[in-house]
């Protein structure tokens, strides 16, 4: 991979978490913190957005180093959850319907298990 690509990268992923951050705080401004709106927005909007992009790349609409620019490192800095969407997506088109529910669920139980595993261990790290 060339230097270019990682540079992609990089920079797409800073915009897309400044994205983040601004989006975010936008919607919390506008719904108040009670809810996580901030963050489901974020990652409602990414996962439409990952849909489109990457469509547009298979359609030849966009160039790869587009998608890598945009899929991976703008959604990426703005929510991986939007990979996480699009992957789950693909295992459905590929027929793999277990697998995707698979994916999906334990992607929320282990990811739900490790914040806590790691909010323990942080507690202790301070104790």
């Amino acid at each position: 991979m060339g230097v270019e690509r990682y540079l992609l990268v990089m920079v797409g992923g800073a915009i897309g978490s400044l994205l983040r951050y601004l989006v975010g705080a936008w919607v919390q401004g506008l719904l108040g913190p009670a809810f996580p709106w901030s963050t489901l927005f974020v990652n409602a909007l990414g996962s439409l957005l990952i849909g489109a992009v990457v469509r547009l790349s298979l359609e030849g609409a966009l160039s790869g180093e587009a998608r890598l620019f945009l899929a991976v490192g703008v959604l990426g800095g703005f929510t991986t959850f939007s990979s996480f969407s699009y992957e789950t997506l693909a295992l459905l088109q590929d027929g793999e319907a277990l697998a995707a529910l698979t994916y999906a669920l334990g992607s929320l139980l282990l990811g739900f298990f490790l914040a806590y595993l790691g909010y323990r261990l942080g507690g202790m790290l301070v104790a």
